[in-house]
């Protein structure tokens, strides 16, 4: 458990905002997607869900999402030193203040008050799970997706921690998207960490920001005095709530996983992908996509070498990519899991010097020999973890020292396989700890560009 107090100076916003905070990706969920979902918003003290999430309520609310706020404790316990007030007398002030800040975020009365203990939260998992359960299950009578959001599992109040780790465990059980906000973190962790790197941004719009500003506003007990006595000191000083007033709110996401479905696994990959190319010729629209076409462009763009000896392209559908790949490469060895689209890919690329197409179910078909560049494109999430874990190995085995390993891959949920290109490419990152020479991230793709290490003394050199 970490160790601070609400009155330590703490890490300057400054520190926040020169640490490249502005640039993580945006969360991969559009207003569309927002407005058709169902959130459980959980509070371990009345503020919090303003604090850390306040915007992203406000925003909800205006998208037409059904949204249903916990409040866990009242916080009668934030004034421990105080002569001048009660914690009974507390609690009723602070509730009041909840209720007018939540109606400043457009939640008036969709809010359920739990009556726990302050910082006794740890002890309490059964009856905040059944809490959080019985919401899901009211705002999914209509067939809404459920994102729980949540205090961050590791923001160092105990209350907090817990109800995060709660919110987790019901989200992980029940097939529920997971958005966690950090409130103390920001207080006491510094940028040189590494945990908030792999999280997203909410962009507040004006109309977010000022709901956010007027809804903290509310909390009169905690941003200001109770009275001049000792003890009675305001809790929350400027500096810290200078990290609440950014543009934007930061989140750990963790999609949805559909528990009802049991995953592919490679070895499916050729039945499905066979299905889904006899259907159509182009059946994701590569050729006449603006998406596609652009995202292609970003890739060959982002490659730090002119030319490759040697190229070998995994996943490649009906081979629009390995076209354009063809130009950079002397050599290039293209392949797929399906027949059907190996076959319109040969049919594409007959024209093109130096390259061939294989159809190969990888990892456990792998080619044989080296390759100077290995691209692992819109493939990755279609292999169990386990099986990504051997892709590894064997990009590992046959990258030439120095050689370029290209990652691109859809950001959203892939439904009936396990896994989406965030964690595909997190799973490369840990495993392989290659230097990145490039990463590009988006509402909906990721594009990462590693280097295997040219001596040993290079190995896991970090990215």
């Amino acid at each position: 458990m970490v160790t601070f107090s609400h009155a330590d100076q703490g890490t300057a916003e400054a520190a926040w905002a020169a640490s490249g905070l502005q640039t993580l990706p945006e969360l991969p969920l559009g207003p569309a997607e927002l407005g058709g979902m169902g959130f459980v918003v959980l509070a371990a003290h009345p503020d919090d869900e303003t604090l850390g999430a306040g915007g992203l309520v406000a925003s909800l609310h205006a998208l037409g999402a059904t949204v249903e706020v916990i409040l866990c404790t009242a916080g009668e316990g934030s004034h421990p030193e105080s002569t001048t007030i009660t914690a009974e007398r507390l609690a009723g002030i602070r509730l009041a203040e909840f209720g007018a800040g939540l109606s400043a975020l457009g939640m008036k009365d969709n809010w359920r008050f739990l009556g726990l203990p302050d910082r006794g939260l740890a002890g309490r998992t059964g009856v905040i799970s059944r809490a959080v359960r019985e919401a899901a299950q009211r705002l999914s009578r209509d067939g809404r997706r459920i994102v729980l959001v949540a205090p961050y599992r590791a923001d160092g109040h105990a209350d907090h921690d817990a109800l995060g780790a709660a919110a987790a465990a019901v989200a992980g059980q029940d097939g529920h998207g997971l958005l966690e906000y950090p409130v103390w973190y920001w207080h006491w962790a510094t940028p040189d960490r590494d945990d908030w790197q792999e999280w997203v941004r909410f962009h507040l719009s004006r109309q977010a920001r000022e709901a956010k500003g007027n809804a903290m506003l509310a909390h009169a007990s905690q941003i200001l005095p109770l009275s001049p006595a000792a003890g009675d000191e305001a809790l929350l000083h400027a500096e810290f709530l200078g990290h609440f007033a950014r543009t934007f709110e930061v989140f750990a996401w963790t999609p949805a996983r559909d528990t009802s479905v049991a995953p592919h696994r490679s070895g499916d990959a050729e039945r499905v992908f066979d299905a889904v190319h006899a259907g159509a010729e182009d059946p994701w629209n590569y050729t006449a996509s603006w998406y596609e076409r652009r995202k292609r462009a970003l890739t060959l763009a982002a490659l730090p070498v002119e030319s490759y000896e040697r190229g070998l392209e995994i996943g490649c559908s009906i081979g629009t990519l390995t076209a354009d790949l063809a130009s950079r490469c002397r050599a290039l060895l293209a392949v797929d899991a399906s027949s059907a689209a190996v076959r319109q890919a040969k049919r594409r690329l007959a024209e093109y010097p130096g390259v061939s197409v294989q159809q190969r179910v990888v990892p456990g078909s792998w080619p044989q020999g080296t390759f100077g560049l290995l691209v692992v494109s819109e493939v990755g999430y279609y292999l169990a973890p386990e099986e990504l874990a051997v892709l590894w190995d064997r990009v590992e085995g046959s990258l030439e020292p120095g050689g370029t390993l290209v990652l691109c891959h859809w950001r959203h949920p892939i439904d009936g396989w396990e896994l989406d290109g965030d964690a595909v490419h997190a799973l490369a990152r840990k495993r392989l700890g290659w230097r990145s020479a490039g990463l590009y991230q988006e509402r909906d793709f990721v594009l990462e560009i590693l280097i295997a290490p040219t001596t040993a003394g290079d190995l896991h050199a970090g990215g």
